[in-house]
């Protein structure tokens, strides 16, 4: 096994000296959950222990509340940044008639895979419990086995206004500003509305570069501008085992294989914004599994968002080999998205002949 890159083993050898020092002034290891997800054979459960000088308790729910304090809500985002992970620590992960043992990683986080949680379509729970008692309660989304098509939404840029590509207008509205000021992309919200009003049994979920840390804030902006609810799939900033920098494009692509191979009788339709890297990486993915991609949603720039972003745009159309089946469909916002995405369902109903499109997955 290759030797660790030297940024991590840095990190790490910092994080065991805070680790150390808290234990010792009494803090104690909590565990806090995210939204999950699951199909008929196997869930799939998030979590993060971290030190707190709170002592454990025997049952929570995790934060993830329209009803947080204002306190929590108006604080600055560099906070939630603070906090000491716990690495190494093994949890108890329980939903269902299934029961796992896990154990979080360098950063404090646990990715649990549950098979044989028995559980039927819809919300669900699932618990997760440290070696010292304290326990969180997490929502667990088990996909309906018949539905046909699910969503998979890019967020900064493409449902929040983050100015993510230019680093510091990003990083002053990550690590300063509060989440309340955020704003929304116009009609990004009414298209995700209306297609879980066409098929309510649709899967949402929210895949991005950011970090877990901001995942309570992140629900907390979905609530407030009623967004379809789903599981979150974020990354963690900082160094790996290979570099100094998780890749966020190398986290998307793999989030939406992993997604491909859960739910293999899916067709996504795939948002983003063409300010950073996802037409390119929704037109690889659709290349490579044309079956599995319904349509492709990019919420254009402005071109002068474009040049300060990332130069001039990609040339979009070039990127899905040229395949007449999987459109990829431009707006400046989420209603001229749904105008152009009804338009293209309706063309593509039409050619196949099969309003459900069970004709073209047989």
């Amino acid at each position: 096994m290759a030797r660790p890159h030297i940024a991590a083993r840095f990190e790490d050898s910092v994080r065991r000296r805070i680790e150390s020092r808290l234990r010792r002034k009494g803090w104690h290891e909590r565990v806090f959950g995210y939204t999950g997800y699951a199909n008929a054979e196997h869930a799939r459960v998030f979590a993060r222990v971290v030190l707190s000088r709170h002592e454990p308790e025997e049952r929570r729910t995790a934060l993830t509340h329209a009803h947080d304090s204002l306190l929590d809500i108006a604080q600055r985002g560099w906070r939630v940044f603070l906090t000491a992970p716990a690495g190494g620590v093994r949890v108890s992960v329980t939903i269902g008639n299934a029961q796992v043992e896990a154990v979080s990683d360098r950063g404090g986080y646990v990715d649990a895979q549950v098979p044989g949680h028995g559980l039927g379509p819809g919300w669900q729970e699932a618990s997760i419990t440290s070696a010292n008692g304290d326990t969180v309660t997490v929502s667990v989304m088990v996909v309906d086995p018949d539905v046909q098509v699910g969503l998979v939404s890019d967020i900064d840029d493409t449902i929040m206004v983050t100015h993510l590509p230019r680093i510091f207008i990003a990083g002053w509205n990550t690590f300063v500003r509060s989440e309340l000021v955020r704003e929304k992309v116009p009609g990004m919200g009414s298209l995700y509305r209306a297609l879980v009003a066409e098929e309510p049994r649709m899967p949402v979920f929210y895949l991005s570069t950011g970090a877990w840390n901001t995942a309570p804030a992140l629900t907390r902006f979905l609530r407030r501008h009623d967004y379809p609810l789903g599981p979150l799939l974020l990354t963690d900033w900082g160094p790996t085992n290979t570099g100094w920098f998780r890749s966020g494009q190398e986290h998307k692509e793999e989030e939406l294989r992993r997604l491909c191979a859960d739910f293999p009788r899916l067709r996504w339709i795939l948002v983003g914004d063409d300010g950073q890297h996802d037409p390119v990486i929704y037109g690889e993915f659709a290349s490579e599994h044309p079956a599995a991609v319904e349509a492709i949603c990019l919420r254009e720039l402005t071109p002068a968002q474009q040049v300060l972003s990332s130069g001039l745009p990609v040339a979009t159309d070039e990127l899905l080999g040229k395949r007449p089946n999987v459109p990829m469909l431009k707006a400046s916002n989420g209603y001229g998205l749904h105008q152009l995405l009804v338009a293209a369902r309706e063309g593509r109903r039409e050619r196949d002949g099969s309003p459900d499109g069970e004709a073209r997955r047989a």
